[in-house]
């Protein structure tokens, strides 16, 4: 069983304050070029994407050299709904695998597309990313626009340790009462310091 956590890449997609706006237009069609095509205008930020160390990192390391290791690991759903910020509990360093992608459900996707997704959304505290690094995740994924807020301690303190961020995912709540899941989470190949991506979550039925 699979469960896609992505947004639909669209026209207008909704971007983080500032960035460009997402454009994507029919630019060839049949009845007047005899086949169809489509052209896309897209910051690597807009909607379901992977962030690497070099979007807030002084390095040149393009996500695509990233191993496709990265990308696929061992799902662990954290159940932070109705929390401003998600913070160490001793509970979790159970629940979290060296070499896991942990997933953090909110609920804020709901908010995608009104503009209050990217003012007042729930962020992690830096005890909890200590939590990731320390039990060597591989990436965490959340349902909302960023981990952090400016000056985006979060983001650098996960980046110095390899650890990636997919943001604006959707539909986590598919996962919950779920037993073990993989997380597939391919960015596309593009030699930038992050990218559009498509993510799903496997069931393993055991």
């Amino acid at each position: 069983m699979l469960i896609d956590l992505t947004h639909a890449v669209r026209h207008d997609l909704p971007v983080y304050p500032g960035d460009r706006e997402t454009v994507l237009i029919q630019s060839s069609e049949i009845g007047r070029d005899g086949y169809n095509n489509h052209l896309l205008t897209a910051n690597m930020h807009a909607g379901t994407h992977i962030d690497g160390p070099m979007h807030l990192l002084d390095v040149h390391d393009y996500l695509s050299r990233q191993p496709l290791e990265s990308f696929i690991g061992e799902g662990c759903l954290i159940e932070a709904e109705g929390l401003e910020k998600v913070e160490y509990r001793a509970e979790y360093e159970e629940l979290l695998k060296p070499g896991g992608i942990v997933l953090i459900r909110t609920g804020h996707d709901r908010l995608f597309g009104n503009p209050d997704y990217f003012q007042d959304y729930p962020v992690l505290s830096e005890a909890f990313a200590e939590l990731l690094v320390r039990n060597r995740v591989k990436m965490v994924g959340l349902d909302t626009p960023s981990p952090d807020r400016y000056p985006f301690e979060v983001h650098k303190l996960l980046f110095r340790s390899g650890i990636l961020i997919a943001e604006n995912l959707t539909g986590l709540e598919k996962l919950s009462g779920h037993g073990a899941f993989e997380v597939i989470a391919l960015p596309l190949k593009i030699e930038a310091d992050s990218a559009l991506a498509r993510v799903v979550a496997r069931i393993l039925e055991k």
